[in-house]
């Protein structure tokens, strides 16, 4: 036996960043419930329009109930009909102009309206997930509008497919979630939401003072904004619960000063004493089970942040009993907010790269079906539609989308290959299609995956409205868009690169400025404190969002993601700045005034900002309040 010290350790390199993400999958519980309405969505949809005799339409429907299923994912209920319905009436938009594209106009007048489709999807897709879900859904459903040869109308392929996504709406409406509370059907999601900020409150508060604060910090950021989007979504039966519906309204604001106090007790570094997280976490519960909140054991006032929490403990305690407040401090941005995002840097580089790839694909696969290259088949809608979901930064960096969509086409195609020859038409495909309906939640954890059940749908959709088999077209198309792709991606185009990184991080900025300018003006250094949580939810929300873009860049191969090096130290600055302006509003609260400790960082933080200000594009206005500090 060798001696200890000649035993040699070896540890493997760590995997480039394109490639981990690419072998990464999400982890979690089966999401039973979302299993059952996939199941229930697009197959028996198609079974009823094949039982009436219109399978044209049922396929419709199927689609659009199979793209629906893509965005159903966790949350509460109201958040699930602007999440789901929203990219849906987009996808009508999309079926109709597509159908009437296709039947009306020449490969070049086809093309170039693509085109059109393409930058004004790519625009839309900058200003949030649900417009970027709207803006996936309206390239793919013209796509197919225009390419799928149906013999129904355009407003009747698009009612179709208003009907297929609504069904699963109805579906998310209707059906229970397992694991609500008795009697409490509709407030599910929003509970869960509520309670998980009161729980990041005290994870926060546990952490204070060790290397862990800025972690659950940035957890208890996702858990407000997970919170604020479940209940500011539509109302449902408002008149029959309006009292619930705002206690829970009252319970989430009582939750705001708890997070400011914390994050200041976290910024200062001091670990409060044991008893300081137990309040918030029985809070969790009474939110959770719909219960009164009982004592709450109230921590030491020695400090400020520490009377702060104390304070706003006995706030929440009173909240909790109370039926009033509707305000979830959410800031709505106007219509010249959404079109400035729309059209800004970020809007129009990912808008002439969505341009360019679908526009390129649509002109290419016309190309070949017109030259008969596809023989009897005639779908050539799968290439730009392919290209549309490759071209999505939504689902990952470009290299590792191009191999999970090409890996997940070749598995899906020969299983679907096996299948087609052994299930008997249509009764066994209309199986697969509820099959895969019930798959497509659980298989979203994986791109490759998500492939692949997507990729058996849509060719046993094919052969039940009567085309032959498609597999190895299919592989061909996906392979040709992956490459089409690859190209485009690498392309210069007009304007900075990383334009999307670097108006995610000045919005972040403004953000910020605009949190820190209204701190230091109020009249005694908080101002109207109901702004100034708006604003802090602003800051923060804006932080979490350009954090999520600038790890998207870097994990791209190296020539992309060379292009918004430094936005990373940036972001760790202003979030910060902003830790820093909340933990000198909490003192301001307490004293009337800032003390030397709060005003020496926050003016070594906007002296840092200053210096990174040119090289990634920051806004001249956060940095100009370094003479007020």
């Amino acid at each position: 036996m060798f001696p200890r010290s000649t035993i040699a350790v070896r540890t493997l390199p760590a995997l480039p960043p394109w490639l981990a993400h690419t072998l990464r999958a999400q982890r979690g519980p089966v999401p039973w419930s979302a299993v059952v309405r996939g199941a229930l969505a697009a197959g028996p949809l198609l079974l009823t329009a094949v039982l009436v005799g219109h399978t044209s339409l049922g396929v419709v429907a199927a689609i659009a109930a199979m793209l629906a299923g893509i965005n159903d994912r966790p949350g509460s209920r109201r958040t699930a009909v602007r999440r789901l319905g929203a990219p849906a009436l987009a996808g009508a938009a999309g079926v109709l102009v597509g159908t009437y594209a296709g039947d009306h106009a020449g490969a070049v007048v086809l093309t170039l309206v693509l085109t059109a489709l393409g930058l004004l999807a790519g625009g839309m897709s900058a200003i949030g997930p649900v417009a970027s879900g709207g803006g996936t859904q309206l390239l793919v459903a013209a796509a197919i509008g225009a390419g799928m040869p149906l013999p129904d109308s355009g407003w009747a392929r698009a009612l179709a497919f208003l009907a297929g996504a609504g069904w699963l709406i109805v579906l998310r409406l209707a059906l229970p979630t397992p694991g609500a509370p008795a009697g409490d059907f509709r407030f599910d999601g929003e509970r869960a939401a509520v309670a998980a900020v009161y729980e990041a409150v005290a994870s926060l508060l546990d952490a204070a003072g060790t290397e862990h604060a800025t972690a659950r910090r940035a957890a208890l950021t996702a858990a407000l904004d997970q919170a604020q989007d479940a209940l500011a979504g539509p109302r449902l039966r408002r008149y029959a619960s309006s009292a619930a519906e705002r206690r829970l309204h009252a319970q989430y604001a009582a939750a705001l000063p708890l997070a400011e106090a914390a994050t200041a007790l976290a910024w200062a570094g001091e670990p409060p004493d044991g008893r300081a997280a137990e309040g918030p976490r029985r809070l969790a519960a009474a939110v959770r089970e719909s219960a009164a909140t009982g004592p709450l054991p109230a921590p030491a006032r020695s400090a400020p942040a520490l009377r702060a929490l104390d304070d706003a403990l006995l706030q929440a305690a009173h909240a909790f009993d109370q039926d009033g407040g509707s305000d979830l401090h959410t800031r709505r941005r106007s219509a010249r907010d959404l079109l400035r995002t729309a059209f800004g840097a970020g809007g129009r580089e990912y808008g002439l790269r969505v341009a360019l790839c679908f526009g390129a694909s649509a002109a290419i696969a016309q190309a070949l079906h017109h030259s008969h290259w596809y023989g009897q088949h005639t779908h050539w809608y799968w290439l730009p539609a392919t290209a549309v979901f490759l071209v999505k930064p939504d689902l990952g960096p470009l290299v590792s989308r191009v191999l999970c969509r090409a890996a997940g086409t070749v598995l899906g195609a020969l299983l679907f290959a096996g299948f087609a020859a052994v299930l008997p038409h249509p009764q066994g495909l209309v199986a697969l299609v509820a099959v895969c309906g019930a798959l497509i939640p659980v298989s979203t954890r994986h791109f490759a995956a998500q492939t692949a059940v997507v990729t058996l749908l849509v060719l046993s959709l094919v052969m039940v409205v009567g085309e032959p088999q498609a597999s190895v077209g299919r592989i061909g198309e996906t392979l040709l868009a992956c490459a089409l792709v690859l190209i485009v991606g690498h392309l210069p185009m007009p304007g900075e690169r990383g334009g999307h990184v670097r108006a995610r991080l000045a919005s972040a900025a403004g953000a910020a400025h605009a949190y820190l300018e209204h701190v230091l003006d109020g009249p005694d250094g908080s101002g109207d404190r109901a702004a100034r949580w708006t604003l802090r939810r602003d800051a923060y929300r804006a932080l979490s969002e350009a954090r999520a873009a600038i790890a998207l860049s870097a994990a791209e191969l190296p020539a992309l993601a060379r292009h918004t090096e430094g936005t990373d130290e940036v972001a760790a600055l202003l979030e910060r700045l902003v830790d820093t302006v909340t933990a000198a509003a909490v003192h301001l609260d307490d004293t009337g005034r800032l003390d030397h400790r709060h005003s020496d960082r926050l003016t070594e933080l906007l002296g840092e900002l200053a210096a990174h200000r040119e090289r990634v594009g920051l806004p001249t206005g956060v940095t100009g309040l370094a003479v007020a500090v």
